[in-house]
């Protein structure tokens, strides 16, 4: 896949999830979808007993994002398409043979369906678990260390929130818009087209806005900058502050 450019800043990371513990590893991506390695007898016992890859609960209300994310969008963002994402990737971990079920290294390491059902499954549960109820009176700002990279980075919050929604903006198409970190505490704004995360260029996602019309349309219709506006009343700092500070736990993985 095509790499685009990468706009530098200074860093947060990724406490992650309740899925299982992800991490990176050096190495390319393979060339087909059955490239991983294959599964043991009992290897595709289990994973025929349950699957591997769960929806995750959300840690909020459907209705709580309102009204930067509508109940219905939410309902239909999480209960059908990451529910469908799920649902395909245990199927093709099937199919394939595939022995990993490490979220990151599926995402590194494989192509085709697998690394798209994979990028998906990844990004929506970091999106969906870095939001809280909507406070609509003001915009929230991080603190402490992620604060102090972010002002280091972009001199101020407020600059550093108009060169996001710049970049979301210029997305052609489906993709995600990305604060990214590497082990060293830099932080990147990163473009992705489609299913892509910044895992593929060796870096530590931190924050994620899914830019595909389905998590925007029925409340913003193509106004996606008004959305990208709006996101920041939803953001909990808190989890991305703490993805921020635990990144070096990814790095060791």
């Amino acid at each position: 896949m095509k790499r685009r450019s990468i706009i530098p800043l200074t860093l947060l990371t990724l406490s992650l999830l309740s899925t299982p513990m992800l991490s990176a590893q050096e190495g390319g991506k393979v060339s087909s979808e059955a490239g991983l390695q294959p599964r043991t007898a009992a290897l595709q016992q289990g994973m025929a007993d349950g699957a591997v890859h769960q929806l995750i609960a959300l840690p909020y209300a459907t209705n709580a994002l309102e009204p930067v994310i509508s109940e219905r969008t939410v309902k239909l963002h999480h209960g059908k398409h990451l529910a469908g994402y799920v649902s395909k990737l245990n199927q093709l971990l099937v199919e394939n043979k595939i022995m990993e079920r490490d979220l990151v290294k599926l995402v590194k390491f494989a192509s085709g369906s697998v690394f798209d059902n994979a990028g998906q499954l990844l990004n929506h549960n970091l999106y969906f678990t870095q939001f809280k109820p909507a406070n609509m009176k003001q915009i929230e700002e991080p603190k402490g260390a992620l604060a102090e990279a972010i002002k280091r980075s972009f001199g101020s919050f407020e600059k550093f929130r108009e060169r996001f929604e710049k970049a979301g903006t210029s997305i052609f198409g489906s993709g995600w818009l990305w604060l990214a970190a590497n082990e060293h505490g830099s932080l990147y704004i990163d473009k992705e087209p489609n299913g892509g995360n910044p895992v593929t260029i060796g870096l530590i996602p931190i924050l994620g806005i899914d830019v595909w019309e389905h998590a925007y349309y029925l409340d913003y219709e193509n106004r996606r900058a008004e959305h990208l506006k709006q996101i920041w009343h939803i953001i909990d700092w808190e989890v991305v502050s703490r993805r921020y500070e635990e990144r070096a736990s990814f790095f060791s993985k």
